[in-house]
């Protein structure tokens, strides 16, 4: 007795039965995920990472298409994850290049870092900072009190900030403000700040606090 097989009713079922591509799904993921590369610019790794695994997916879709399924969803992680990268890396670009005011000079907590094994705690790239119109970004430090900040700590990262204890000396900005009409709150946002930079070589208490080497007299704030 032999059975007839339809072969356009094999491919059928054939189709019906392939899986779909784990890596098309993971892609269209990050395409979501990678939405966040426009808040910090860290993080338009997502986005570049999604890019890499949407080309992978299509890819082995295309040499195994008896057998994976899913290229709508490589196609649309792709464009998604591309379109944010390059998206948010023009929109770090033009805030980078425009952020800091004339007059400023742009620094980082970085710049006031002592070198490995020195004996000073402070570096000289500080020292020369003393006095100047400096640019820098950091986050507010949770105080006891978070709301309507005359003077605050200001620290570089949100590791520092969210999780409290005590930072490192060279990791906290003591800022006050020169305008009475300023105020800042805490936030999990990053705020950029200038104003007239002063280096004390002695450490300054302050409550809750070791103490703090840098002190920022800000009149600017946003």
């Amino acid at each position: 007795m032999s059975i007839e097989i339809n072969r356009d009713d094999l491919a059928e079922r054939i189709h019906h039965y392939r899986a779909v591509c784990t890596a098309a799904v993971v892609s269209l993921l990050f395409g979501f995920v990678s939405l966040v590369a426009f808040l910090l610019p860290h993080l338009l790794i997502l986005p570049l990472v999604g890019t890499v695994i949407s080309i992978s997916a299509l890819a082995k879709i295309k040499s195994r298409p008896m057998e994976l399924t899913g290229r709508s969803f490589a196609l649309v992680g792709l464009v998604m994850c591309s379109v944010i990268f390059v998206g948010g890396l023009v929109k770090h670009v033009l805030i980078y290049a425009t952020e800091v005011p004339d007059g400023y000079q742009r620094i980082s907590f970085y710049d006031l870092q002592p070198e490995k094994e020195s004996l000073q705690p402070i570096p000289q790239s500080a020292v020369e900072l003393d006095g100047e119109r400096i640019f820098v970004k950091g986050y507010v430090f949770p105080g006891d009190k978070r709301t309507d900040l005359k003077q605050f700590i200001l620290v570089p990262d949100m590791g520092t900030c969210c999780f409290g204890g005590q930072p490192a000396l060279t990791d906290m900005i003591e800022v006050s403000f020169k305008d009475p009409l300023l105020r800042a709150d805490f936030s999990y946002r990053k705020r950029r700040l200038g104003g007239i930079f002063h280096v004390d070589t002695t450490i300054k208490p302050i409550s809750g606090l070791q103490g703090v080497y840098y002190q920022l007299q800000a009149d600017y704030f946003k």
